[in-house]
């Protein structure tokens, strides 16, 4: 298996509820490459945690299209996305006990979460030793789940994850609870396993410092793309309907409703507000209208 790519184009998602209708999504456009490891930040409420679930079939955006690779997930029944998580789509909840049974071997997780795979034309596994051995968990397969530290047993999440050779590996919070040595230990695996197998890696996480590694951080901001940072440079993204949010930092220099004249010359676009002339790439893009 190779990596997937994923497209959302203008994904709108709403809870419906008695006490009224909550927007998760509101239009969200997001591209990412086969091979490619990207970080989903943004606080809580943001929509991140939504969007991971519509890309793993978990639910059906309201509105837009999600593709994971040829599929448009919209489009597949329950039983054709329940194949895709079994052979295509690695999902890890956030929280490793929710991967895992804790009474069982690590050989015995990663048979369990082979079983579909193995029962489909046309698919190879890795044997679970060769997974444990990507995760770092090489010489443990017959030890229980239950006696593993916390950062191993996240290891072993991460191993249910790929053990039917996925080409989308969506991960949710995998650092959360852990101590420095623990993340970065399941930052190395994440490492290791895009570039040796060439699986596209999405991460849920609240950590800067995790988007920072895996090189592409893309921030959700009240249902949709608000920025997204390459190489540690952050960027504002122009939405599929034209729409660019601007920077928190910004946003708490103009109060809602502030008028601006748009500049655009030579690659730099400058705003002006209040009469005060602003150029956001400049280094006072932060300062009050006078």
């Amino acid at each position: 298996m190779t990596g997937l790519a994923v497209a959302c184009r203008r994904v709108v998602h709403i809870y419906r509820a008695q006490a009224g209708d909550v927007v998760a999504l509101a239009g969200v456009d997001l591209s990412i490459n086969p091979g490619e490891m990207l970080a989903l930040v943004g606080p809580s409420g943001s929509g991140k945690s939504t969007l991971v679930a519509l890309l793993a079939g978990l639910m059906r955006p309201s509105a837009g299209r999600v593709n994971i690779g040829t599929y448009d997930m919209g489009k597949l029944s329950d039983t054709e996305i329940s194949r895709l998580r079994g052979t295509e789509i690695g999902v890890v909840l956030q929280g490793a006990a929710r991967n895992l049974l804790g009474y069982a071997s690590l050989h015995r997780n990663i048979w369990l979460a082979q079983r579909q795979a193995a029962r489909t034309s046309g698919i190879r596994l890795d044997d679970p030793d060769r997974i444990l051995d990507l995760v770092g968990l090489g010489d443990m397969g017959r030890a229980k789940v239950d006696e593993l530290a916390p950062g191993a047993r996240q290891r072993a999440a991460l191993a249910v994850g790929i053990a039917a050779g996925p080409g989308l590996l969506l991960v949710d919070e995998p650092t959360s609870q852990l101590d420095v040595r623990g993340r970065d230990e399941v930052l190395a695996v994440l490492e290791t396993v895009n570039r040796e197998l060439g699986t596209t890696i999405v991460v849920v996480t609240h950590d800067g410092e995790v988007g920072a590694r895996l090189g592409r951080a893309v921030t959700i901001r009240d249902g949709r793309v608000g920025a997204e940072g390459r190489d540690g440079e952050d960027f504002a993204v122009v939405a599929g309907d034209g729409t660019v949010q601007l920077p928190p930092e910004v946003l708490g220099a103009f109060p809602p409703g502030t008028l601006f004249k748009v500049d655009h010359e030579d690659g730099t676009v400058s705003l002006v507000a209040g009469g005060a002339h602003r150029t956001l790439t400049g280094p006072d893009a932060a300062d009050p209208p006078a």
